[in-house]
């Protein structure tokens, strides 16, 4: 998350998979741990910002992946990487190569001995080239363009890759590889499980929340602007309808006030849509390394959301309702406040809803806005329920329409005594 400090997305991390037998301070020891590790000391209280891993130069590419060599040779494990582009000096940390076509093992070795491979094939790189950039060449029949084959000869990838994966397959280099794994599979290994997080549901949550919470504190776009718009709409609101009365003529002046808040209100609640978005991506990556499943982050994302939209309900809300002068007693303004926010927590389920299902910004916007319109539409307010065409429109739309039951609750509380 964007958000978050170097030292809070560790953290967090941790406590998400460490089992639940470690204390809290041994998760701590482990974050600051790996913080030192990776050489982020003095970035600890730094915010994270744009993806840390995009446009790095040369340089930094270097010194991650050194440092990556270094952790390997300390922990004694082995690392597999995939890399995009590496630059001469970056490829030439690497210790073994795999390079693959379309599924198939074109080589499988040592990464010093792999020039000699492609050589001895008739496919010798060129001086003063990047070796990466001509092995990926050679094997890339995207665009089948003609590669150099010798001094004067020209084949088209396909036969290129054709001509390395039978040569690999009679080379010395892939029975070494055979002899490896047949050593290794008559080794009795215990078996590798991947358990995901050790952490219990209620700890996941409790971390989710606190992570969602702090997040949606620091970006100014999941509440604090709907807050100021909110308060500028309810002032709006508040002037247009002021004093209203308690005449005949008042009574259609308050329907219309309290249905504006039941529809266009929470309709605004759609602008939470793009952080959503972001958050799925987050959720869909972490859930693939199994730190947590669908209920805990639903969980974490709706508890750590109650505290602002009571806050976004209640103080806009008030300006409303006591600027409009709506029915008096404390009671008959709770039940106003609590409708509203009910309002609001449902169309942020709902968004929630359609960001899992229609993950593009644009076509959720869309899908959003006209599923509520449709909803506002049908909600007793423009047509009344017994004019609706029956087929559709009365059953079951009426009766799906979250607006009936707000429209339903705002005029009670309002008309009724």
């Amino acid at each position: 998350m964007t958000t978050l400090t170097v030292w809070e997305a560790v953290h967090y991390s941790a406590q998400l998979q460490l089992p639940a037998t470690m204390s809290r301070s041994e998760k701590r020891e482990r974050a600051e741990a790996t913080i030192r590790d990776m050489g982020l000391q003095d970035a600890m209280n730094t915010r994270i910002g744009d993806e840390p891993t995009s446009g790095l130069d040369s340089a930094a590419s270097y010194h991650i992946m050194n440092r990556i060599i270094k952790l390997s040779q300390q922990e004694r494990t082995t690392v597999i990487a995939s890399i995009r582009q590496p630059s001469s000096e970056v490829f030439d940390l690497f210790h073994n190569l795999c390079l693959l076509s379309t599924g198939r093992t074109v080589y499988f070795g040592s990464t010093s001995e792999a020039d000699k491979f492609f050589a001895s094939n008739g496919f010798m790189c060129p001086a003063m080239r990047n070796p990466s950039d001509h092995y990926l060449r050679t094997i890339n029949k995207d665009f089948d363009v003609d590669i150099e084959q010798g001094f004067c000869a020209k084949s088209s990838a396909a036969e290129a890759i054709n001509i390395l994966v039978e040569s690999y397959k009679t080379s010395e280099a892939c029975q070494q590889v055979q002899r490896q794994v047949f050593e290794l599979c008559q080794q009795d290994g215990g078996k590798l499980e991947n358990k995901g997080s050790q952490a219990s549901f209620n700890i996941q949550c409790l971390v989710l929340t606190r992570r969602s919470f702090v997040n949606m504190y620091r970006d100014l776009g999941y509440y604090w602007l709907r807050l100021a718009i909110y308060i500028a709409l309810c002032l709006c609101v508040g002037t247009i309808f002021y004093d209203i009365g308690f005449s005949y003529g008042s009574i259609q002046a308050r329907g219309s006030m309290l249905m504006f808040v039941a529809a266009f209100l929470t309709f605004m609640a759609i602008g939470r849509f793009p952080s959503f978005v972001e958050d799925m991506k987050i959720f869909t990556q972490e859930r693939l390394n199994g730190h947590y499943g669908v209920a805990a982050f639903v969980a974490g994302n709706t508890i750590s959301s109650i505290p602002y939209l009571l806050m976004i309900s209640v103080i806009p809300g008030t300006m409303a309702y006591y600027l409009v002068g709506l029915q008096k007693g404390i009671d008959h303004f709770l039940y106003f406040a609590l409708m509203l926010f009910a309002c609001m927590m449902l169309v942020e389920s709902l968004m929630m809803i359609v960001a899992s299902i229609v993950p593009n910004f644009l076509m959720g916007i869309i899908t959003g806005a006209g599923i509520q319109g449709v909803m506002m539409l049908n909600g007793g307010f423009f047509r009344l329920p017994d004019d609706l065409p029956k087929p559709f429109w009365r059953y079951p739309i009426y009766y799906i329409a979250f607006h009936k039951y707000a429209n339903q609750g705002f005029y009670k509380n309002e008309f009724e005594g």
